[in-house]
C-alpha cells in the first residue's frame, strides 16, 4: 500500500470551528485475571511464553453493555454534569451483546440520560471507540449539543488456542465531549487515516475472529498507526518532543513500542499509557483506557498524542493539551490504576465458563 504524496498536511487535520474538549473521562477493567501461563499450560504444554503477564476478562454478569455503564459513570462523575445535558451516547465495539438491538439505548437510560437524545453503536475493529469520539468532536463542535458521550469497550474474543487468545481482553474507556473552555483536555486536532487493508475480520454467523498473522503488523498497523501520526504532527507543525505522553493502540507490548521508537518518541513517553501488559488489549477501548490512564497522572500544559487503530484498516489521532482543570477532577471517579490493581486470578476452566465457551446444548 502507498502512503499519500503531494498532500496538504494542515488542510487535512480536522479542527472544528467551536473549540472541543473532554469534560470528563472514565475507565472499566474487569477484576478477573487469566495469567498468560495458564494459556501456555493448556496449548502449549507448558513449553514456550506468553506475550502478556495477564488478561482481565469479564465475569458472568458482564458485557460491553454492564462495562459501558460503569465507564460512563465514572466519566459523568468526573464531569460533574447531569445526564441530561447529554446529546449521545455511543457505544464502540466488535462484540455488542446483541446482533440486532443497540447497547447505546441500554446505556444512555441505565445513567440517567434523556429520552431527547441520539444513541446508537459504533463498529470498525479496535477504533470502533475512537470512531466515536471523533463523531462526538463533530457534533459539538457544530454546536449541535454542548455534550456527547463515546465509549470504547469490548471483551475478549480469541478462539481457544489461538494466538489471539494470549492478548484478548475485556475493559474500556468513555468520554465526554464538550465545550473546550470548560474542559478537563483540549483537543487541538483529530486526523484520520484509512485504507481497505483486511488483516482482522469475522464474517457473519461466525464465532471467532481470523487473522492475517504477520500481515497484521505490516502492511496493517504500522502503515496506518505511523501515516496518521506523521500527517498530524505535520499539519500541526509539532514534533514527537513536543509531547509528555504518546499513547498508541496495544494489540500486544511490541508494536507501540516499535511505532514509538519509528516515529521518534522514547519508552518514557509511552509507557505510561502502555497497559497492554497487564490487562491484554482491550480492542476497542485499547487506545482510549490507555489515554485514560495518562490523564490520571497528567498535569496542566502536558501535551498528549493518541492514536489508535482499527483492522480493516484505519487509524484515529489526536492531539490534546491538559487544562487547569484537570488535577481537581482526577480522583473524582476509580483511577485505571486502582482498576488494574483490583485483581482475582482465574484458571483456564473458569474462564471458559466465564467467556460461554463450554457449550451447553
Amino acid at each position: 500500500m502507498e502512503t499519500q504524496t503531494n498532500y496538504d498536511a494542515h488542510a487535512l487535520i480536522h479542527r472544528p470551528n467551536r473549540k472541543v474538549g473532554i469534560a470528563g473521562y472514565g475507565a472499566y477493567v474487569p477484576q478477573y485475571r487469566l495469567p498468560g501461563s495458564e494459556i501456555v499450560h493448556i496449548w502449549a504444554g507448558g513449553k514456550g511464553g506468553s506475550p502478556v503477564k495477564e488478561k482481565a476478562v469479564a465475569g458472568l454478569d458482564e458485557d460491553v453493555i454492564t462495562m459501558s455503564i460503569e465507564a460512563a459513570r465514572n466519566a459523568l462523575l468526573r464531569a460533574q454534569i447531569d445526564p441530561c445535558e447529554l446529546r449521545a451516547v455511543w457505544v464502540g465495539s466488535e462484540s455488542h451483546p446483541y446482533a440486532v438491538k443497540p447497547s447505546g439505548t441500554i446505556v444512555a437510560e441505565a445513567i440517567g440520560a434523556s429520552n431527547s437524545i441520539q444513541a446508537g453503536d459504533w463498529e470498525f475493529a479496535c477504533k470502533a471507540g475512537s470512531e466515536a469520539v471523533v463523531a462526538g468532536i463533530a457534533m459539538v463542535g457544530a454546536g449541535m449539543g454542548d455534550y456527547a458521550l463515546a465509549i470504547g469497550m469490548d471483551t475478549a474474543q480469541g478462539k481457544p488456542g489461538d494466538a489471539l487468545e494470549y492478548t484478548a481482553a475485556s475493559g474500556g474507556a468513555a468520554y465526554i465531549l464538550g465545550p473546550a473552555e470548560s474542559s478537563l483536555v483540549e483537543i487541538e486536532a483529530t486526523y484520520s487515516y484509512v485504507s481497505d487493508t483486511p488483516d482482522f475480520w469475522r464474517r457473519a454467523e461466525q464465532k471467532y475472529p481470523e487473522h492475517g498473522q504477520r500481515f497484521t503488523g505490516e502492511p496493517a498497523y504500522f502503515q496506518h498507526i505511523e501515516s496518521a501520526a506523521r500527517i498530524m504532527m505535520e499539519g500541526m507543525g509539532t514534533q514527537p518532543g513536543d509531547y509528555t505522553y504518546a499513547v498508541f493502540h496495544q494489540p500486544n507490548p511490541k508494536f507501540p513500542m516499535k511505532a514509538g521508537h519509528t516515529l521518534g518518541f522514547t519508552p518514557e513517553q509511552i509507557k505510561p499509557g502502555l497497559l497492554c501488559p497487564v490487562i491484554g488489549n482491550t480492542y476497542a477501548g485499547s487506545s482510549l483506557i490507555g489515554l485514560s490512564a495518562v490523564l490520571d497522572i497528567a498535569k496542566p500544559g502536558d501535551r498528549i498524542l493518541m492514536i489508535s487503530y482499527g483492522s480493516g484498516s484505519g487509524s484515529d489521532v489526536f492531539s490534546l493539551r491538559v487544562t487547569e482543570r484537570l488535577p481537581e477532577c482526577q480522583a473524582l471517579a476509580t483511577t485505571t490504576a486502582q482498576y488494574i490493581a483490583r485483581r482475582v486470578e482465574i484458571d483456564y476452566g473458569t474462564y471458559l465458563r466465564f467467556r460461554h465457551n463450554i457449550a451447553m446444548r
